[in-house]
């Protein structure tokens, strides 16, 4: 449940050929600044370049207190909201929310992505629809500073990279004021509860519960 195939379904991303070359989803985090640049550069006439490499689709809604670094794209029907801070290589889909003091640095926001209040994504992945409650948080730096490891059980797997924030799948819910640590992974249509510090996989349709309680959900 490590790869990008069994997280997120591609046809909601203009990162679906860049994604497509990698297995794992924190192998695209070195390159997706390069990435965004070169899809900047090929992007239609629905999109207006508003400052050099900061590509923002005709539709969107821009906040005027929002601070948009580049590069960075901003799909169709998209709101970036009051004091939102875009650091750059993000790559924002169609009808996202981009809410009042969210963060986002290196980072791919797949369609319909709600980040609405007082979130931080750094160096993560989140997928289609996935919704984060208020003060829910991507850590992507460990406290000793050495490499991401992601893990399963026993299973573990090196990145390489120093910063690694979370994988998040489509349709996931994670609650208010949540912690994802580095190198987090949350299977599609997982719901992480509010106050949770979530660490290593949770898998695909289950619940993350207090105290690191996980359960499969009742079909």
């Amino acid at each position: 449940m490590f790869t990008i195939k069994e997280l997120f379904d591609l046809a909601h991303t203009k990162a679906k050929e860049y994604l497509s070359a990698f297995t794992y989803p924190w192998e695209a985090l070195p390159g997706i600044k390069a990435f965004i640049r070169e899809t900047g550069k090929r992007l239609g006439a629905e999109y207006e370049e508003i400052a050099p490499e900061v590509w923002v689709h005709r539709s969107a809604s821009i906040a005027k207190t929002a601070c948009l670094e580049s590069p960075c794209i901003i799909g169709a029907g998209t709101q970036v909201r009051t004091g939102a801070f875009i650091r750059g290589s993000v790559l924002i889909g169609e009808n996202c929310v981009v809410g009042n003091s969210t963060e986002l640095k290196n980072a791919i926001l797949f369609d319909g992505v709600q980040v609405p209040h007082y979130n931080y994504v750094g160096d993560s992945i989140l997928g289609y629809k996935a919704h984060f409650g208020a003060g829910a948080i991507t850590s992507n730096v460990k406290s000793d500073k050495l490499p991401v490891i992601v893990r399963d059980g026993e299973q573990e797997i090196q990145t390489g990279l120093k910063k690694v924030g979370a994988f998040v799948g489509d349709f996931v819910e994670i609650g208010c004021n949540s912690v994802l640590n580095p190198g987090t992974v949350i299977g599609k249509e997982s719901n992480v509860y509010p106050l949770s510090c979530v660490r290593g996989t949770v898998l695909a349709k289950c619940i993350y519960k207090t105290k690191g309680e996980i359960v499969a959900k009742k079909e």
